[in-house]
């Protein structure tokens, strides 16, 4: 029986290598609670939540609950935890806090690592060796400030990684802007790479509407958010053929409604590995899709690796932030997709270590900085 001696939690800041524009505002970084778990045999976990905020709480009475017990039944005990009643939002926020979050995925790594292989094989059966991601465009500040610069920039990772799926940022320009950028988007990346646009609710109905109609030459693969309400995504699928994603992840009303087609959440709303297998069960027998959300360090996007290796309905590809993110706290890390695909660690655990030094470098960077926002507070559309 291994306890749980002590539990760590630090907030943490990694910039990307150049702001970028979204219709709630503009993203320059990822901000979160990087957590270390040891049991009293020396055995490390490593874990991360979605917050920043969760470190004061697990440095406090939260954490403080968890030291002395049996990591087996603390982490039986987090997977339980019911998932969360779904909120559905104006504003583009998507932020559910669950502060244990950190605590969970670090236990799991613990148990894969006490059994000595990858926490994949924990999980279930293995179907996957590499996993899926998009490559991210978007107007970046002093970088892609035109619709042909976002255009050459695809080309260039076309050419230089062999990216397979692109998905951007539109709606914080005019529609008419849109269509240009996505035209010459087509254009750049040829015909056959798969094209995805991401609204994030800055459209209203309206404005979707119109826009989609002037995409239909473009072959796009789906949109994510083009409204803020399902019921108004519903209007819209009566016009298109165009796919739908959204992060709210209530799949009961995308079953009803038929749409979105795709749910795309991270690891943080679900209370941690446990709680977002069960989410994806529920839309595998909903007939729901899903991916996995952007914007995370190394240990989140580990257990994104691990999860999808062992569950067959983790299909298409998830969002990615990888390519944009100048520091990790993990050794050798960020991750780096190549033909469209991350390969999964196969050592054990979530196959990832603790870079002490990165880890300095993040917290120190957070407590000069504080947490990055990028939500305007105000809601959408503004088109």
């Amino acid at each position: 029986m291994s306890r749980i001696a002590r539990i760590e939690a630090w907030p943490a800041n990694a910039p990307l290598e150049a702001t970028y524009l979204m219709a709630t505002g503009t993203v320059p970084g990822i901000s979160r609670t990087i957590v270390r778990v040891t049991t009293e045999d020396g055995v490390v976990g490593l874990g991360e939540s979605a917050s920043p905020a969760d470190a004061a709480e697990l440095f406090g009475g939260l954490g403080e609950d968890f030291v002395g017990r049996d990591a087996d039944v603390v982490r039986d005990e987090l997977s339980r935890l019911p998932l969360p009643t779904p909120v559905h939002r104006t504003d583009g926020q998507v932020v559910i806090r669950r502060p244990e979050t950190g605590v969970e995925i670090a236990l799991w790594d613990i148990a894969a690592r006490e059994a000595g292989v990858p926490l994949h094989e924990v999980l279930g059966d293995t179907c996957r060796s590499a996993v899926a991601f998009s490559e991210y465009f978007a107007y970046r500040g002093g970088r892609e400030e035109t619709p042909a610069a976002v255009a050459a920039y695809c080309a260039r990772m076309v050419e230089e990684h062999d990216s397979q799926v692109f998905e951007g940022k539109v709606a914080v320009s005019p529609p008419e802007e849109d269509i240009r950028m996505v035209s010459e988007i087509r254009a750049a990346i040829g015909p056959e790479r798969e094209l995805r646009l991401d609204a994030n609710m800055g459209w209203a109905p309206e404005t979707a509407r119109r826009a989609l109609e002037l995409l239909e030459p473009f072959s796009i693969a789906n949109v994510e958010e083009p409204v803020a309400a399902f019921a108004d995504m519903a209007d819209l699928r009566r016009t298109t053929t165009v796919p739908f994603s959204a992060h709210t992840p209530d799949v009961d009303a995308a079953a009803r409604l038929g749409t979105p087609d795709t749910l795309v959440v991270g690891l943080g709303p679900f209370g941690g590995i446990a709680g977002t297998r069960r989410f994806i069960d529920a839309c595998e027998k909903a007939g729901v899709g899903f991916w996995f959300y952007s914007g995370d360090f190394g240990i989140a996007t580990a257990a994104y690796l691990q999860i999808a290796a062992a569950t067959p309905h983790v299909k298409g590809s998830s969002q990615s932030l990888l390519r944009w993110t100048t520091d990790d706290v993990i050794e050798g890390g960020p991750f780096s997709p190549e033909a469209g695909l991350v390969d999964v660690p196969t050592g054990p655990g979530l196959g990832v270590e603790l870079d002490e030094a990165a880890l300095r470098r993040c917290v120190a960077r957070y407590a000069q900085e504080g947490a990055y926002h990028f939500y305007t507070g105000g809601p959408v559309p503004r088109y």
